[in-house]
This record gives structure tokens, sequence and C-alpha cells, in this order.
């Protein structure tokens, strides 16, 4: 209530503003007889300012309902069809880690995080988005893909693009994600066709990837986790098809819940052997949006069964990106359960205000170690700034002390408390 008389309020006095505008501009004119013509210009020439400042407002009004910052906003609208616009962002971090021994001695550390540019919009009806990032150790393209929307709003794209599996578009509400994202289960990213559409309730994406998006399975240096060829280990996805369909229950309303069910399929090529192995994935999720709360369930199962050489079996498979690569167990189950709130903004300079408790979870089919990580923070969105500050509690996981998603690493915990921020345009 407090939000709908407050943008009531700034209507009438708006609306007040421009009567007194239009008078003390036309006064004048008015005081000759001889402009005639020159009010009816005037009064068109403000007319018009006054359209396009309303326009302005409703656009304010419109981000404000969204929950968008301002940055968010800018990029919503570039999606309206007839142009492309050119965006990016500077995030930086400030970390501190309890598992490094200079982290703790100097108190922390601050850098780069990333640079980034992005182009989104359409050009005379094709689709094109595309982002490029650039890091501290490695700069890589993140996707890009050009495609076409269809008179029933059902999409084709083509190109490097997120692959329809789980909870979308992220399987967590922070910046570090979880297990899913550490696997290639989670905002992944390959080169393919996709077609999505929308019926109603329900959503259908069908996609099939030839290979990984860098077309290079020996360059780590990317920014989604993918099979990657070193050592002993010659593997990489080829020939992957997917297809997620969900329903959403109660759309339309304050309380809205998705329920959807992933598959995919793919092969993995051995150069080493020249034979094609198989792998699989599949996923149950829900996604329940009522009033301010966000609650993200997931169950994930997975299985690789490469063309190794003889003798080398089966587990585990080595993946990579940013610059680096570990193994991760060849079989395993993964749940995911994250809470998130989104808290009124007690201050008129702060848009939004996300805190939330992201869980997730490794069950090796070895039965060695699992791997947990928990994540509690809030997300802080304030015009073009947007802000994380996470607390991650990790279990055995990569890039937290000797970690290993593939079998059994250290037992115990470790923690980074993490503040990122990040300005959009």
């Amino acid at each position: 209530m407090n939000g709908l008389s407050e943008r009531c309020s700034g209507r009438s006095t708006f609306g007040f503003v421009r009567a007194v505008l239009i008078f003390g501009l036309l006064t004048p004119l008015l005081c000759s007889a001889e402009n005639g013509e020159a009010l009816r210009e005037e009064v068109e020439r403000l007319q018009q300012r006054v359209e396009a400042l309303e326009e302005e407002a409703v656009k304010a009004e419109r981000a404000a309902d969204l929950g968008l910052s301002a940055s968010e906003s800018t990029v919503a609208e570039a999606d309206e069809p007839g142009g492309v616009h050119v965006g990016g962002a500077v995030r930086f971090n400030l970390v501190h880690r309890d598992f490094v021994q200079a982290s703790e001695d100097k108190y922390g550390e601050s850098g780069l995080d990333v640079f980034r540019l992005n182009v989104d919009g359409e050009v005379e009806g094709i689709l094109v988005s595309a982002e490029y990032r650039f890091y501290s150790y490695m700069h890589t393209l993140h996707h890009g893909w050009i495609g076409y929307e269809f008179e029933d709003n059902s999409q084709f794209q083509f190109g490097i693009h997120r692959v329809p599996f789980g909870l979308l578009p992220y399987p967590a509400h922070n910046a570090w994600f979880g297990v899913p994202y550490y696997v290639g289960l989670g905002d992944d990213y390959d080169m393919g066709v996709k077609y999505e559409r929308t019926d109603g309730a329900w959503n259908t994406q069908l996609a099939f990837y030839k290979n990984e998006e860098l077309n290079d399975a020996t360059d780590p240096e990317r920014y989604s986790f993918d099979l990657i060829r070193s050592g002993e280990q010659q593997n990489e996805e080829v020939n992957q098809l997917n297809a997620r369909l969900a329903y959403t229950v109660g759309q339309g309303t304050a309380c809205e819940t998705e329920l959807g069910a992933s598959a995919q399929l793919g092969e993995v090529y051995n150069t080493a052997t020249g034979g094609r192995g198989e792998q699989w994935a599949g996923a149950a999720h829900l996604d329940s949006r009522c009033g301010r709360w966000n609650l993200q369930l997931k169950g994930v199962s997975y299985q690789y069964d490469p063309a190794n050489p003889q003798g080398q079996g089966q587990a585990p498979m080595q993946v990579g990106a940013f610059g680096g690569t570990y193994d991760i167990a060849g079989e395993a189950d993964i749940l995911v359960a994250n809470l998130a709130y989104s808290v009124p903004s007690p201050w008129k300079s702060v848009d939004s205000i996300t805190c939330y408790n992201d869980y997730s979870r490794l069950y090796k089919a070895s039965r060695a170690l699992d791997s947990r990580i928990n994540t509690l923070g809030c997300a802080i969105g304030s015009g073009p700034l947007f802000t994380y500050v996470d607390y991650i509690l990790a279990n055995n996981m990569p890039y937290f002390g000797n970690g290993s998603l593939a079998g059994n690493g250290e037992s115990e915990w470790h923690s980074r408390f993490n503040i990122n921020i990040g300005f959009y345009w």
C-alpha cells in the first residue's frame, strides 16, 4: 500500500508541475495576438516533451514493480524489438579465505573479478545476444547466439547458449553458485541449436549440441565446466540432446510454482581410442515464488560411460573452466535446496535486497566422502550497482583446500567470506 500511495502521489505532483510549466512558458505568447502560430507550435512541442517525461515515469514504475535495478531495467528495455543494446559490467571481489595462510595473514584480499561486454537486441527480425568476459588471468566468450522469434512467441537459437537443464536461469541465488555448476550441470553453455516455446502454463525446451562451446576440449580457459582433454584423460563432449519440460502452477497469481523435469543424453568421444562412449543426466525441480519467498529444490542423477583405453577404468572424469582442471565422480546424485526472501528496502537509494541460504550436496556412487557447499548471504541492488555479500562454507569441494568432487578429499569444513561489487551499464 505504501508503494502504491507513493506512486499515486508522484503522479499527482507530476501533473501539477506539468500545469505550472505549461502556464509559465505560454504566458509570454498569450500576451501577443501575433503569436498564434508560435503558440500552436509551442503547445505541440511541450506536449511531446510531457509525453516523453510521462513515458520515462511509466518505465521507472514498471522497473520498481518488477523489483529491477536501474541497470537491469536498461537491459530489459533492450529486449524490446528494433534495436541493439551494448552494455557491460565491471565487478570486484573482497575476499577472506580461512584455508589460505596469506589471506589469513593479510586479513583478506581484493581484486578484479571480471570486466564484461554485452550485446543484446534485434536487427531486422533477427535476435542477437553475446557476451565476452575479461578476467585477470584469462578472457573468454561467455555466450553468443543468433535467433528468431516466431509469431506464437516461440524462439529458435543457434550458437553458444545456455543448456536447458534443471533450475533456470540459475540453480542458486549467490555469486559462487553450488555443486551443479561445478560438475557442468548448472549455467552450462554449449554450441548448438535450441527451440523454446510457451503454451499457457507449459514451457518446453529442446536442444542439440554438437560439442562444448569453444570447439577445443584441451582449453580450460572457459566460463562453464566441460570435459577437458589432458594427460590420460582424453574425453570430450559431442552430440548431446537436451529436453526440459516445465509447468507453472498458479500462473499469473502472487504464488507461482514451476514444476519441471529435464533429460540429457550425449556421447563422449575419446581421442586415444577413437571410440564414443555415453553420458546421461536427469533432473526434477521445483521453483516456487510466493510473495517475497523463493524456494528452489532440485534432484539430479548423472553417469558417464566413456570409451577409455583398456585398463584405464571408467571413473573419474576430468572437467575444467577458469583456466584449471579437476576430477569429478563418473556417477553421482545431487541435491539442491535453496531458500530466498526479498526484504522490503528501508532506503530510497536501495532498489532491492534479497537474502538467501543456498545448499547443495554431491552423493558419489563410489561411496567416497560427499561434497557439500552452503552459502548464506544477501544480494543488494542500488541503481547501476549490484552487490553480493556471501559467507560460504564448503566441505570436500574444489577451490576450498584439498576438496575433491571425485573421491575422498578432506573432511574439514572451510569458509570464504566474499563481497562482490559490480557496476552495470
